[in-house]
């Protein structure tokens, strides 16, 4: 949990995660602070890892990969051996995106991107090495909200 983090440190969290090419001095200024004060409160919110990375997102659609599906799977193996192995596995292909543990009925759900319906089928039969005992998948018909800017409101701090 990010503690300590005031007013100027969640501006300066909310400009970065619009643009994460702003300068330091076109950061500062827009916080209304100084370029070495701004550089110090970055630097620190990279150690504590509040900010885990600086990324360039793309246009999956630009680069072929118009189909978005998740996929939600069951297994039968519980236990750490099998997870260390699927790990591994989902690690090793490019076209997963996400990959969740979850509660319920489902044990994974993965986001993935693909070129199409056969490039789908190259996905699934690199899955089902993970010995699964169900997959099932749905492709997006339409984004209707997509981002990856975190609220900042429930930040503690001054």
């Amino acid at each position: 949990m990010a503690t300590g983090l005031n007013r100027q440190d969640r501006q300066i969290l909310e400009l970065l995660q619009r643009d994460a090419t702003l300068s330091v001095g076109d950061i500062a200024e827009r916080v209304g602070i100084s370029k070495s004060a701004c550089w110090r409160r970055i630097h620190k919110m990279e150690e504590e890892g509040v900010i885990a990375e600086r990324v360039t997102l793309l246009d999956q659609h630009k680069l072929n990969l118009p189909l978005t599906v998740y996929i939600s799977i069951r297994t039968n193996q519980h236990n750490d051996q099998w997870a260390s192995q699927f790990g591994e596995l989902v690690q090793g292909i490019a076209e997963i995106l996400e990959v969740h543990r979850m509660s319920g009925d489902l044990d994974y759900l993965i986001k993935a991107v693909v070129t199409d319906m056969p490039g789908y089928d190259r996905l699934y039969k690199e899955l089902i090495k993970a010995d699964l005992f169900d997959v099932s998948s749905s492709f997006v018909m339409e984004t209707m909200k997509q981002t990856t800017r975190l609220p900042l409101k429930y930040a503690t701090g001054n």
